[in-house]
């Protein structure tokens, strides 16, 4: 019997999606075929793909990718193109079933190379129940002569953050993401610096860093992190998903994260705040569009894989309206234009109908061939910004000298 091995993202709602749609896969009649599912932090996913050569050694057949990989694995001959498979055996609703904005990544010369997995672009998710409470909006009142409202901008962040750390309580007014792993930081501070109206690259496509709105950036999120007032004290050691569970333990009154941590927070049977969870746009400088950020994750194949056409059978069994309306109920985020706009997804997840506007004005990265080089240095660069006492200029400085070298 064929054995099929399949490289996942590690978050507890992922697997246990993926395991129930196996299940429901072998049990519609494709039962000569086995697989292992081998979650992995990000960390760990990408040494084994990239450091190691899993894309083209045969280990693995599926590879769950972010868009943050996609170049390299492109370059590196890593991931199979899917058009042969497509144009044979199309999943239901063809490539229209999503939006533009969760297909232009993985296309290179017009060939595709992966199908969307899970989404959420970023948002500023929040406990509701603590902003619509009355008791709260009156001490806010009486505290900041002023209404307690979502924050639009980030002094107002701040100050919301600042009202509800109680850490008493076990409550924090927010949590970031600050674990080194060339990923959470450098979202974070590709979000402060779109907010202050910067760009990450030049006309050219250089990535240019030392600009004034890099130097506010960086600086916002120095004092975030030496502030003792706001932020939750596991921030430094967190990364994405732990601080998406300390939000769905109710230790955060709010966060800057992906939209799946709401969702998941909302409709979760163990989360503490199910049924209180809302998002908004994120904090921005007057006159500037709030940005949202577009990585998503891909089900792709395996370039070495030896069964490909076994792999890519399950992939378009798995991307079906009705598993990735299952997916989304399950915690992760579906993809297709159907679950955006699904009855009972809605109906659960009341702000679900926000995740289109957020497609419309979310960025995306550069997709370079040595973006993870790039975003390493970025994350080396805020992670002294938060642990030392160089300037955010001097920073700035070193970290554009290190990329330009890479180029």
């Amino acid at each position: 019997m064929v054995k099929l091995r399949f490289a996942v993202r590690k978050f507890e709602p992922f697997e246990r999606h993926l395991e129930a749609c196996w299940k429901a896969y072998q049990e519609a009649g494709f039962n000569n075929v086995e697989m292992e599912f081998v979650p992995m932090d990000l960390e760990e996913l990408y040494s084994a793909m990239f450091t190691h050569n899993g894309l083209q050694s045969g280990e693995w057949d599926l590879v769950h990718l972010n868009t943050d990989w996609l170049a390299e694995a492109y370059q590196k001959n890593g991931i199979s193109e899917l058009n042969s498979f497509l144009e044979a055996a199309p999943p239901s609703g063809g490539a229209a079933a999503w939006s533009p904005s969760l297909m232009d990544m993985q296309t290179f010369d017009g060939r595709l190379y992966g199908l969307p997995f899970h989404d959420g672009p970023e948002c500023l998710v929040i406990r509701k129940d603590l902003f619509e409470s009355a008791a709260e909006q009156q001490h806010f009142r009486a505290s900041y002569d002023r209404e307690l409202t979502v924050p639009k901008d980030w002094n107002e962040f701040l100050q919301v953050a600042e009202f509800f750390h109680r850490p008493d309580e076990n409550l924090y007014g927010t949590v970031f993401a600050g674990y080194p792993d060339g990923h959470n930081a450098v979202f974070d501070f590709c979000l402060q610096l779109w907010s202050r109206g910067g760009e990450l690259q030049a006309t050219d496509g250089a990535i240019q860093l030392q600009q004034a709105a890099a130097i506010q950036a960086l600086d916002f999120y120095r004092n975030l992190f030496k502030r003792g007032n706001v932020l939750h004290p596991q921030s430094l050691s967190y990364e994405s998903v732990q601080a998406g569970e300390a939000f769905a333990r109710g230790e955060v009154a709010m966060m800057v994260n992906w939209f799946g941590f709401a969702s998941w927070a909302q409709i979760d049977a163990l989360s503490s705040v199910r049924g209180k969870v809302d998002i908004a746009a994120i904090p921005a400088e007057e006159g500037i569009i709030p940005p949202s950020l577009n990585v998503y994750w891909l089900y792709t194949l395996a370039e070495g894989s030896r069964h490909k056409n076994l792999a890519y059978d399950f992939l378009r069994y798995a991307v079906s309206a009705q598993n990735d309306k299952k997916l989304t109920l399950a915690g992760g985020v579906g993809c297709r234009y159907s679950t955006w706009f699904e009855a009972e997804v809605n109906e659960r997840i009341d702000f679900y109908s926000k995740l289109g506007p957020l497609h419309e004005t979310a960025r995306t990265l550069p997709r370079l061939a040595n973006w993870p080089a790039i975003a390493h240095i970025i994350d080396e660069m805020v992670n002294l910004a938060v642990q030392t006492e160089h300037t955010s200029g001097t920073l700035l400085e070193e970290a554009q000298i290190k990329i330009n070298l890479l180029t």
